[in-house]
């Protein structure tokens, strides 16, 4: 499930990158004093009374302006309210409404998405006068301050109030996002899956700026193809339409059960490549690296496919547990194989193992390796079971979890892996006390 997205909007200097902050509770927005600071676009996502949501900042909306600047940041936010499923108008409550506010409002009601206003710099409720807000034709104000907190709680109760639930689908089709840099090849990949020219394919990089769903049967299961944009290095995400396709992939990564990263072979593993990777993976979905392009990979040999799976694991060794799909989208080189690995990676992520087996499995476990010992005090395993699948998660239960080291945790984990396969899925372990 994608999480929806909450845009705040504003003039320049009312505080939004304030309350960004705050919201999200960690200082990722650049605040400053001047005007205009906020320039790129800043989104984390955010968590209240159990409802997430993708929260961003925009740059302050100059209106009437021809700033190459302010025409940028314009352009930007009404990318921001296209996206948007919830937007919140910030204003000044110190300096009160601005002649810009009611144009905004104009802007805001025209766009036909919920919004509500958020006074700012309420510090004491007491002494600031904020009903004025109401003139501009609401029926509610919620007055805040991002710099001490006050009324961020009823914010949020409004905002988890207007945000769409989250509710899981019905569908049993299996969503598979198809992810990586700009211009490897994702469209084309998906396009010989699907048999027809269904996506915009281009040689300029990044044709694809929106997250694209395309359905297909396969096996009697039913497929959802989501084609992303490209996710580039963050520093180079300097644009809204780059920013928010950026912003649409983590939402498709988040939304999908399993992810086809592609790969250029002619470029070799990237370190953003591994970066896209580690996203999916510690999202808990489903991984199979597709090297696309193989057919134009220089002095390629019946070695070169182990040698490029070698040397992908020696930079991350998750990846060993993955499988490498090296593909030709151009000429159709065991593309269609990418179909059968997508069933086999959902049916590990969702395998799950009787108490008996995993209980088995840690007796054998145990004996092959005891725990390390503390200084006087003996550290066991007693017991263990899976508690989720999606992906598997195991809990292991002993007299002194927090005694266990990290190395063998991995051992742990290792083993697991060794029995019972899992692959393409992360596997997650959790150390618990044992009751009594």
């Amino acid at each position: 499930m994608s999480l929806p997205v909450v845009a705040l909007v504003g003039r320049p200097n009312v505080g939004k990158s304030h309350l960004f902050n705050r919201i999200i509770g960690e200082a990722t927005a650049i605040v400053s004093e001047e005007a205009g600071t906020t320039r790129d676009r800043h989104f984390g996502e955010a968590d209240w009374n159990g409802r997430r949501f993708w929260l961003v900042d925009t740059g302050g909306l100059v209106e009437d302006s021809d700033l190459p600047m302010d025409s940028a940041i314009r352009h930007q936010v009404m990318q921001a309210i296209e996206e948007a499923d919830l937007l919140l108008f910030v204003v000044d409550a110190r300096i009160g409404v601005h002649p810009s506010d009611a144009r905004i409002v104009d802007l805001l009601r025209n766009a036909q998405k919920p919004w509500l206003l958020v006074a700012n710099k309420v510090d004491d409720p007491a002494s600031t006068d904020f009903y004025e807000f109401f003139r501009l034709g609401v029926t509610d104000v919620y007055p805040v301050s991002a710099s001490n907190g006050k009324g961020s709680g009823d914010l949020l109760d409004a905002v988890v109030d207007a945000i769409p639930e989250q509710e899981a689908e019905e569908s049993e089709a299996i969503r598979v996002a198809v992810i990586g840099r700009p211009n490897v090849g994702k469209s084309s990949f998906v396009n010989r899956l699907l048999g027809e020219e269904r996506l915009v394919v281009a040689d300029e990089s990044g044709t694809t700026r929106d997250a694209i769903d395309a359905p297909m049967r396969y096996h009697e299961t039913d497929l959802i193809f989501v084609d992303t944009a490209g996710l580039r290095r963050q520093s180079r995400v300097d644009d809204g339409i780059e920013f928010y396709s950026t912003l649409r992939t983590r939402r498709a990564i988040d939304g999908s059960d399993v992810c086809i990263l592609m790969i250029d072979a002619t470029e070799g593993l990237q370190n953003q490549d591994l970066k896209i990777a580690t996203l999916a993976w510690e999202a808990g979905r489903g991984l199979i690296l597709v090297i696309n392009k193989w057919d134009l990979y220089e002095d390629k040999t019946d070695k070169s496919s182990a040698k490029f799976r070698k040397e992908a694991i020696e930079k991350a060794p998750y990846l060993e547990y993955v499988p490498f799909l090296f593909t030709s989208a151009k000429t159709g080189q065991r593309v269609t194989k990418a179909l059968d690995t997508v069933l086999q990676v959902q049916e590990q992520r969702l395998r799950r193992i009787s108490t008996s087996q995993v209980n088995d499995a840690l007796e054998e476990i145990v004996n092959r390796l005891q725990p390390p010992q503390a200084a006087g005090r003996e550290v066991k395993l007693n017991y263990a079971t899976q508690v989720e699948v999606a992906p598997p998660t195991f809990a292991f239960f002993g007299n002194a979890p927090e005694l266990i080291p990290e190395h063998y945790q991995r051992y742990i984990h290792n083993q697991l892996r060794d029995k019972f396969g899992f692959l393409g899925a992360p596997v997650r372990i959790i150390l618990k006390r044992k009751n009594g």
